[in-house]
C-alpha cells in the first residue's frame, strides 16, 4: 500500500472553510488599502540573489536559492532566489519602473514570501504579507507616518481583532540619545537594544558592556531609555528627565510627538510610545512601528514596519525616502485558527444546489442555473441524475450550502435548508438570504470571523 505523502514543515495549508477566510481577510486588505489610494503591484517572486542581499544582516540564513536539477550551473548565470520579504522586490521595482511612477508613489502588496529558518509558532518557511509603502522624491510628509498604523488598525477592527499593542519609537530618539551619551557605535547598540524582548534587560546590559565596552552606568542610562512606555505625548518629559541632550534626539522626539498626536482619536491603549522599540534592520531611520496580539503578548511581533531613507535611492543614485508597514497575514491567521478563534466558513462558496433526477431536461437545467449565475447565485446542478433525492439533500447539507432547489416545468422552488421553507421563485431574479453566506462576509463595513478570547470559568 502507498503512503500518503508528508506535508512540508513551515508551509501552511488550511482547508475549504478555513481558506475562505483568509480569502475573505486579504479582501477586506485590498479594499482598505485602495480606499487610502494605494495602488497594488505584485513584483516577480525571484530576484537576483545580489538584490536580495541589498537588505543586509543575516539574509544570507534565509535564503531560498534556486537552481535546476538538471544541467550544469554555468559560472555566468545569475544566481536566483526566492524574495524573503516584499520590501526589497518593491525597492528594485520603483527603480526599475520610476519613470513610469507617480510620485508620491503609494503601492500595497498582498504577496508570498519565503525564508529558510526553522518552522516553529509564528515562524513559517512559506507565508502571506500584506505590505503598504509611499515613496517620494527629496522628502516623504511625516502625514503618512501616522496613516501606516491608522490604515492597519481599520484593517485589524474590520477582521475583528481589537486587543492589538501597536508600538511605535523613532530611531533618531534612540540614536541621538547613544550620541548624547558619547557612545561610539549608535548603530551596534541599537542592534543590541532591539533584543531586549528576547534576551530580557540584563541580557541586554551584559552585552552592551561586554560587546561594545561600555561602562554600568552607561548601560544603565540605555536601559532607561528603553523602559519608557506612554500613551500619549508623555514619553518626552519621562526621556528629558534622563538628562541627556543632542540636536538629532529633539529631532526625533518632535517627529515622534507628531505621530502620536495625530493617533489620538484612537482606542486608548491601543498606540504606544515605547522606547524599547528599535528595529534592527539598519536602514530605518526615522519612525518604527512594532505591533503584538495583546491577548497573546509572547507570540510574536504581527506587524511592523518604520522610515527609511536610502532603501530604493540606491539603485538610482537620488533620494527616493519612504515609509512602510508589513502585516503578518498568515502569522496572525495561523495564531488565530490554532486557538479556535476564526469563525469558520463554509466549506463551499454554492448557494443553491438544483436536484437532478432521471425525469429532468439537462438543458433546461443547465439554462436556469445560468440564469441564476447571471445575478450573481452559486449554483451547482448536482452531478448525478441517478442519485437518490434524500442524498442530493444530505451533499447540501454536508457542504453547509443553505438551499436546494426543485426545477419543473411550472413554477420552481427553493428550500431553505435551514428553516425548511419551500417557496416558488422566479430563477431570474431570486437571490438567496446572505445573512449566513459567504458573500455576507466579504464586505469590509462589516466585523466579522474572529470570535472573543474565551475567559476560563471558576475552577
Amino acid at each position: 500500500m502507498s503512503k500518503v505523502p508528508k506535508p512540508v514543515s513551515g508551509f501552511p495549508e488550511w482547508l475549504p472553510e478555513a481558506r475562505r477566510v483568509e480569502l475573505q481577510w486579504i479582501d477586506i486588505m485590498r479594499r482598505t488599502f485602495e480606499s487610502y489610494g494605494y495602488a497594488s503591484i505584485e513584483p516577480a517572486s525571484v530576484e537576483e540573489v545580489s538584490v536580495i542581499q541589498a537588505k543586509g544582516d543575516d539574509a544570507d540564513k534565509e535564503i531560498y536559492a534556486l537552481r535546476r536539477l538538471s544541467g550544469e550551473q554555468t559560472a555566468d548565470e545569475p544566481r536566483l532566489a526566492l524574495h524573503f520579504d516584499l520590501t526589497v522586490p518593491m525597492a528594485r521595482y520603483v527603480a526599475q519602473n520610476f519613470s513610469a511612477l507617480q510620485f508620491p508613489f503609494k503601492r500595497f502588496q498582498l504577496q508570498k514570501a519565503w525564508r529558510g529558518e526553522r518552522p516553529q509558532e509564528g515562524r513559517y518557511r512559506e507565508f502571506t504579507q500584506a505590505d503598504i509603502d509611499v515613496i517620494d522624491q527629496g522628502s516623504v510628509s511625516f502625514h503618512f507616518d501616522a496613516e501606516m498604523p491608522r490604515i492597519v488598525h481599520k484593517i485589524l477592527h474590520t477582521i475583528g481583532i481589537d486587543n492589538v499593542h501597536t508600538n511605535v519609537n523613532n530611531r533618531k530618539i534612540i540614536q541621538g540619545y547613544y550620541e548624547g551619551l558619547g557612545i561610539a557605535d549608535p548603530m551596534k547598540a541599537i542592534q543590541i537594544i532591539d533584543k531586549i524582548d528576547k534576551i530580557g534587560p540584563s541580557g541586554v546590559q551584559q552585552m552592551l558592556m561586554s560587546q561594545m565596552g561600555l561602562t554600568e552606568d552607561v548601560a544603565q542610562k540605555c536601559l532607561q531609555l528603553a523602559q519608557i512606555r506612554s500613551e500619549d505625548t508623555g514619553f518626552i518629559d519621562q526621556i528629558r528627565a534622563l538628562g541627556v541632550s543632542s540636536a538629532l534626539l529633539d529631532q526625533g522626539i518632535e517627529e515622534l510627538k507628531y505621530v502620536m498626536d495625530r493617533l489620538s482619536d484612537l482606542p486608548k491603549g491601543s498606540v504606544i510610545a515605547n522606547m524599547s522599540i528599535a528595529r534592527g534592520l539598519n536602514y530605518y531611520t526615522g519612525t518604527v512601528y512594532e505591533g503584538k496580539l495583546g491577548d497573546y503578548p509572547d507570540f510574536p511581533t504581527i506587524f511592523a514596519g518604520g522610515r527609511y531613507e536610502n532603501l530604493v535611492g540606491t539603485y538610482l543614485n537620488r533620494s527616493l525616502p519612504g515609509v512602510g508597514i508589513s502585516i503578518g497575514l498568515t502569522r496572525i491567521f495561523g495564531k488565530l485558527l490554532k486557538e479556535g478563534r476564526i469563525k469558520l466558513g463554509e466549506k463551499s462558496p454554492t448557494h443553491v444546489v438544483i436536484i437532478n433526477t432521471p425525469e429532468s431536461d439537462q438543458n433546461e437545467l443547465m439554462r436556469k442555473a445560468e440564469l441564476m449565475r447571471k445575478n450573481s447565485v452559486n449554483v451547482e446542478v448536482f452531478h448525478e441524475p441517478e442519485t437518490k433525492t434524500s442524498n442530493q439533500i444530505r451533499y447540501a447539507t454536508r457542504k453547509g450550502i443553505p438551499y436546494i432547489m426543485f426545477a419543473s416545468e411550472g413554477a420552481d422552488e427553493i428550500k431553505n435548508l435551514e428553516t425548511g421553507e419551500q417557496t416558488a421563485v422566479d430563477v431570474a431574479s431570486w437571490q438567496p438570504d446572505r445573512h449566513n453566506t459567504y458573500q455576507s462576509r466579504i464586505e469590509p463595513s462589516q466585523r466579522c470571523s474572529v470570535l472573543p478570547l474565551a475567559v476560563p470559568g471558576p475552577k
